[in-house]
């Protein structure tokens, strides 16, 4: 039960830091703010799959897509840090 509930609120506050950083982003114009949102946007969907794969279909193996969510969000973030500079 409680496992339950630190999944879900996993989930919700990386959905929440998402929107506060692109919010931020479009209001400020910061482009570090961006790409940080899209990192956050991308362990949002991290944690669904996690949601996923350990409540709603604990039969099934979710873990690659798992790691490939989060690769995908570092790497934005890390393109961002290195390339993208002001």
């Amino acid at each position: 039960m409680i496992v339950n509930i630190i999944y879900t609120m996993c989930a919700l506050t990386a959905a929440l830091c998402a929107t506060l950083l692109l919010r931020a982003y479009f209001v400020g114009g910061y482009r570090l703010l961006f790409w940080a949102g899209l990192c956050f946007a991308g362990l949002t969907v991290n944690n669904l799959l996690l949601v996923m794969d350990k409540l709603v279909f604990p039969d099934m193996d979710l873990s690659v897509w798992r790691t490939t969510a989060a690769l995908l969000a570092m790497l934005v973030l890390i393109y961002g840090l290195i390339w993208d500079s002001e």
